[in-house]
Formats: structure tokens, C-alpha cells, sequence
């Protein structure tokens, strides 16, 4: 067993867009572990929108990264020492190991996987904590109802294809937006849409929402929102008295900064927002999957029969090498991924 580990530190705190000067390859020592510990190598780590607000210096539900310290995250690995009587070398287990080669943690607080039963990837992606996101968000907050029209942006990502391909099943129009002319042929071949549409293919919110409309002709009861921005802008005139929005993320305006940053607040003014609310009694709840863990197993029951017999989609986009991640990171939040994001260590 090597002695040695690799991770990713936080080296600066970014102004905008994350840069490779903001990261720092480090070397150090495999880290001890105590009572109730397990040491894990990491195959597979993910990375997460939120994790750019994390690299800010700002109020939000998650704490800051600190200077110096890992990047955190989640990931996927091989046990290979345990003081844990429910972990052996050789178990596989999801843990927040970060980004690095290694990570230690109690065994309370990671999770056994048998990769005989679905590849340990899809712990990360569909059948975690992305694919939870979109299951609860969906089910909980957009009370969908046959008959409604769902619109759901980033739709070919783990949140939003998981999104619409339940809203999908339980007989709803489901209507995406992606970037790009591929995104939104996936978003019809691969998860069923029924229509989705190129974001970048319109200059102006005016224009997105004009498109929007002729794919929405009863208007819109769900709005999925994961990305803000234009995309916002073009579908909130649109969504019907009693719509609901399950508020998930903003990832258009992740690199302006900490909450509430000017950049962010350009493409909407607060009356506008707040009128349009209230004029058609729009119930909009954001939400922080953490906090709805109970739910877990009844998503798991829900959605993994669905995925063994071939009727939930996925897709992932995996980069190769540490070294790697920050560019890779730096694509996901331009839109630049297919599917869900990870990093292959080993």
C-alpha cells in the first residue's frame, strides 16, 4: 500500500470563472485512522455545480473551502484499512472523501456499495445524490399532475434528466432547455422529452421565451429551475396561475460571485420577480437535499427498479487524472459536460 496521497487544495479564491492558479496539486502523507475509521482509495470523485459557491468567501448552506484545505466533494472508493466491524478491505464505499487520492472517514458516515448490483459511478450520479435532487425536488415540491407541462432547464445533466423522465411517467409534457443542438437531441432520444430547446440558439431572453411558448401552448405548471439567467427570464412570464417552482440551483450565476454579487442581478429587477410571483400565486421553494435524507430509501425504491430494468436513462462524463479536475470543473459550469461529471483516479 503506498504511504502517499494526492489532493486538490484551494489556493486562492477565484474572482469570476475558477483559473488553475486557484487550485494546488498537493503530495503528503496517507492520514491515520482511529477508532470507528476507515481509509478509503478513491476511483471515482464527482464534481457539483454547488461547489463553486463553496470557493467563495460567503453566507450559504454549505461552509467555505478554506485556504489550503481540500476541495470537497463526494466520492467513491476501495476500503483498503478499516477499524470498523461493518467495512473490510476490499468493500467499496461512497464517503465525502473530496478531491483527493484518499480519504478517511467514520463509518457512520459513508455508505457500502456492491458493484454487483450497478456500477459504484451511478452512487454519484442517477442513483445519488443528483438523481435524489431531481426525484424529491420533482415529486415533494413540483406536485406534478397528469395532464401539466413541466419545463426543466440543464435537462441532459443528472438533476434534470432525472427531472423530466419522471415528470415523464407520471404524464406530464415535458419540455427541456440544454445548450446546444446535441444536449437537446439526447434530451429527446435518450430521456423521452417531448420537446427541448437550444438556449444558445437565441440571443435574448424575449427570443428563448417566444420558442418557449410554442412548445408550452397551456402554459407552464412546473418550472425545475437549475440555472437562472436567461433561461429565467424566458420562463417566468410563461408559468400559470398555482405553478410551482422547485428551486434547485442557479449555475448561470455561480461565477459572479458570492450571493447577491451585482453580475447576478442584471438580467432580473426583485419587483419584476416578486410581481409575477404574486400575480399568478406561484408557490417557489428552494431546497438543499441534505436536509430530506430521510427520503433517501423511499427514492431508492422508487427510482432503482426503474433503472434495472432499463426504463431511467443515464449518462456520464468522465475525466481522467486529478490533475484534471479544475479544467473539467471549469466545463461544467460553461455547460460543457454530458451527463454527470466525474473524475477517474484509478
Amino acid at each position: 500500500m503506498t504511504e502517499q496521497m494526492q489532493r486538490m487544495v484551494l489556493a486562492s479564491r477565484p474572482t469570476g470563472e475558477p483559473q488553475d492558479e486557484n487550485f494546488r496539486l498537493e503530495t503528503t502523507d496517507l492520514p491515520e485512522i482511529g477508532d470507528g475509521e476507515v481509509l478509503v482509495r478513491t476511483h471515482y470523485m464527482s464534481l457539483d455545480p454547488y461547489m463553486r459557491g463553496r470557493m467563495d468567501d460567503a453566507k450559504s448552506y454549505s461552509a467555505a473551502v478554506q485556504i489550503g484545505e481540500t476541495m470537497g466533494g463526494g466520492a467513491v472508493g476501495e476500503v483498503i484499512a478499516s477499524n470498523h466491524d461493518q467495512f473490510a478491505p476490499g468493500d467499496f464505499a461512497l464517503g465525502m472523501f473530496g478531491w483527493a487520492t484518499h480519504g478517511k472517514a467514520k463509518g457512520h458516515e459513508i455508505q457500502k456499495l456492491d458493484p454487483s448490483v450497478a456500477p459504484i459511478t451511478t452512487a454519484l450520479g442517477v442513483m445519488g445524490m443528483p438523481g435524489f435532487t431531481g426525484w424529491y425536488g420533482l415529486t415533494e415540491l413540483g406536485k406534478p399532475k397528469a395532464g401539466e407541462t413541466l419545463v426543466v432547464g440543464a435537462a441532459t445533466g443528472p438533476v434534470g434528466s432525472m427531472v423530466g423522465q419522471i415528470a415523464k411517467t407520471k404524464g406530464l409534457r415535458t419540455v427541456g432547455i440544454a445548450g446546444g443542438a446535441e444536449k437537446c437531441r439526447i434530451a429527446t432520444d435518450i430521456y423521452g422529452f417531448d420537446a427541448c430547446i437550444d438556449h444558445r440558439a437565441f440571443d435574448t431572453a424575449s427570443a428563448l421565451r417566444k420558442a418557449v411558448a410554442e412548445q408550452c401552448p397551456d402554459g407552464i405548471d412546473v418550472y425545475f429551475e437549475n440555472v437562472g439567467g436567461k433561461v429565467l427570464d424566458a420562463v417566468l412570464p410563461l408559468i400559470n396561475q398555482g405553478g410551482r417552482v422547485p428551486l434547485c440551483g442557479m449555475i448561470a450565476w455561480y461565477n459572479a460571485g458570492g450571493l447577491g454579487a451585482d453580475a447576478a442581478m442584471d438580467s432580473l429587477t426583485g419587483p419584476r420577480l416578486w410581481r409575477t410571483i404574486l400575480v399568478n400565486q406561484l408557490s417557489v421553494n428552494g431546497f438543499i437535499i441534505s436536509n430530506h435524507y430521510d427520503r433517501y430509501g423511499d427514492f431508492l425504491r422508487d427510482v432503482g427498479p426503474k433503472l434495472a430494468a432499463g426504463q431511467i436513462a443515464y449518462a456520464e462524463d468522465i475525466a481522467e487524472g486529478l490533475e484534471n479536475a479544475p479544467a473539467a470543473f471549469r466545463s461544467l459550469l460553461r455547460g460543457g459536460n454530458t451527463g454527470k461529471q466525474l473524475v477517474k483516479l484509478i
